[in-house]
């Protein structure tokens, strides 16, 4: 059987110092390959690196999730590869991962493994083994920061970490919501989990490979918060919120009440007080609730999966 054409899907943004390491990695892989690169208004010459790649050029910043939709718009693959231009994956990630989606496993990440340096060498840690989901609300990415263990079982998952997801077309046009595969309006971060759980809602599920062996430098971690720049923070604070907003139904927000509230209480203390720099994201949930909820109504609308069976995945 002739192997299925992946897109892949590279979203830059200043991103040249990575380039060279990351596009290798892609055009390394062992199955056909399409390469759509979206660049985010670059000052630098992140486009001009992308070569023979169909390149779609925004004059400015438009967000993570605006510019993979715009990529999902004219990627032409059965399978769609996501890929942060400060990772490098193993010339057959695509080809495994690939091997795995079928039926109702619509999403699926290999072992990503921490790296530094614009080479992109891995440091023997883990970044990410996909996506687990807690009932505090919040989302981690599974042994991130322990030593890799070797484990080698293919296993389900919550969710898979945009950093190097692969879904099927199938799943990418089924979880569309108002036109919108990624959620815009969370403009950057907790995307990918958006994205996840609302399969889950729909009856999709997820897989980690770790055969699939990819290398990634984060520089985003709740560790580096008060480094990071404010509209960072402000988009996190917004997201957190969003997120739950959209996803979760009244029957699982009751029963995470006690574990939600007493960190949403903190989260709210942060912002009014040492953090007065995200307070827009409180007023943009309250400019745009309207719109947020019209989502969340179509979300729970369309679900195919009861609470109890998505209430296992909240440890």
């Amino acid at each position: 059987m002739e192997p299925r054409l992946v897109s892949v899907v590279l979203v830059t943004w200043n991103s040249a110092p990575f380039l060279r390491r990351c596009l290798e990695g892609i055009r390394g892989q062992s199955v056909p390959i399409e390469l759509i690169v979206v660049d985010n208004g670059s000052t630098d010459d992140s486009a001009a690196l992308a070569g023979d790649a169909i390149v779609l050029r925004n004059p400015d910043n438009r967000g993570f999730a605006a510019a993979v939709n715009q990529g999902l718009r004219v990627a032409k693959g059965e399978l769609v590869l996501l890929c942060n231009p400060d990772a490098y994956l193993s010339p057959d990630y695509a080809a495994l991962l690939a091997a795995e989606l079928h039926d109702d496993v619509g999403m699926a990440t290999g072992k990503l493994l921490n790296a530094e340096g614009f080479g992109i060498t891995g440091t023997g840690l883990v970044d990410s083994k996909g996506i687990r989901m807690t009932k505090s609300g919040r989302h981690f990415d599974i042994d991130q920061g322990l030593a890799d263990d070797g484990d080698n079982v293919t296993k389900e998952v919550f969710g898979v970490s945009g950093a190097a997801a692969m879904y099927t077309r199938k799943f990418l046009d089924d979880v569309a919501v108002q036109g919108e595969v990624f959620d815009e309006d969370f403009h950057t971060y907790r995307e990918d989990a958006d994205l996840s759980w609302r399969g889950r809602v729909f009856g999709w599920r997820a897989v980690y490979v770790p055969a699939a062996i990819g290398y990634h430098v984060r520089t985003v971690t709740p560790a580096k918060r008060r480094s990071l720049a404010p509209a960072v923070n402000m988009h996190s604070v917004k997201n957190r919120f969003l997120l739950r907003l959209k996803n979760e139904s009244l029957w699982m927000a009751i029963r995470h009440a006690p574990f939600e509230i007493p960190r949403d209480l903190v989260a709210l203390g942060a912002v009014l007080t040492i953090e007065r720099t995200s307070l827009p994201a409180l007023a943009w949930l309250w400019k745009n609730r309207q719109k947020v909820m019209a989502k969340r109504r179509e979300i729970q609308r369309r679900r195919r999966v009861s609470d109890r069976e998505l209430a296992k995945w909240f440890r």
